[in-house]
């Protein structure tokens, strides 16, 4: 199935994240903490886990640091109890904003929230305003060039919902979440890497931005990426690099 041209875009996502490793080694480390607190530290009876490891694993984290992270969420966090909440809000020009965040500070971490979007441009909304607009999925990205058919077949076999290919020939593979793993598995084992693999909320339809208010928006998620207790941010935004 063709699609809209994103290739580019998601890349440019990935490569900013990964300028901030340092950040990204943060919140790994307190989600697989998280995780083995609520759910135990066998990553094979914690799917969470699981999933928090393989991003570890991707991010290149030494198994010091995920044992040690996963021995402290067993232990019982050292007395920290941190709570998921997700915000959600809307950006430059109505943009659909959402922010996953882990805290042991619900009053700091809305007052944060609330500032960084009042600031540049943006507005919290209520719950539900904007999570409609986003698909909860396992998302599997493959650089163009990739053989079409070998992905197609593999993730059909596997038992992925959707294979999307856009303009410029990369490939989405998109399948529930519990079955993102065993999906990834699949596809790896057919000699088939993806340049990325998640599990993420989707946006249903994206708005394109270009010029100043391109800059704009990059900046409110960059600034919402920067807060300490956020974990994720996900947006319909989609940016244009040479703006920036």
């Amino acid at each position: 199935m063709a699609g809209h041209s994103k290739w580019a875009n998601i890349q440019h996502r990935k490569n900013r994240q990964d300028e901030k490793r340092g950040k990204l080694f943060t919140r790994i480390i307190r989600e697989i903490t998280v995780a083995a607190k609520l759910g135990g530290g066998d990553p094979n009876a914690n799917p969470r886990l699981r999933l928090a490891m393989d991003k570890a694993s991707d991010a290149n984290m030494t198994k010091d640091k995920v044992a040690n992270a996963i021995q402290k969420g067993v232990g019982g966090l050292d007395g920290v109890n941190y709570e998921e909440i997700r915000y959600e809000g809307y950006g430059i020009g109505g943009a659909a904003v959402i922010v996953d965040c882990l805290t042991d500070n619900r009053t700091r971490t809305v007052a944060e929230v609330r500032h960084a979007f009042s600031k540049y441009g943006g507005n919290l909304g209520t719950d539900g305003s904007v999570a409609f607009l986003f698909r909860h999925c396992g998302l599997l990205l493959y650089a163009p060039g990739t053989s079409e058919d070998r992905v197609m077949e593999a993730a059909i076999e596997a038992g992925a919902e959707d294979v999307v290919t856009d303009e410029e020939g990369g490939i989405e593979v998109l399948c529930a979440p519990p079955d993102f793993p065993a999906v990834r598995r699949a596809l790896e084992a057919a000699g088939l890497k993806a340049e990325v693999a998640e599990v993420t909320m989707k946006p249903v339809t994206e708005t394109v931005f270009t010029g100043e208010d391109a800059a704009r928006m990059q900046k409110l998620l960059d600034v919402l990426e920067g807060l300490d207790d956020v974990q994720q941010v996900y947006t319909n935004a989609v940016i244009d690099e040479a703006a920036l």
